[in-house]
């Protein structure tokens, strides 16, 4: 599911162009994980994040390390 994202392509996007994108997605499945495989949930959350800093280091240059990659994750997921 994550894959089908091709977040590698979307250069163009921003944080809140890339939230709209796949908050639908992100909230369908942990409705059904949580109600249906609730061992499963943290993989797939943790599957997301995982895409999701790749994807921010990436992009950025400035955050390419894996600390600053964080640090702006940190950010992010604040705001």
């Amino acid at each position: 599911m994550v894959r089908g994202w091709q977040l590698h392509r979307c250069v163009d996007l921003t944080f809140a162009d890339l939230a709209r994108m796949i908050n639908p997605v992100i909230r369908g499945g942990m409705r059904y994980y949580g109600a249906f495989y609730p061992t499963a949930l943290s993989s797939f959350l943790k599957r997301i994040n995982t895409y999701l800093l790749r994807w921010i280091r990436r992009k950025y240059k400035r955050f390419r390390s894996i600390r600053e990659g964080l640090r702006a994750w940190d950010r992010a997921v604040v705001h």
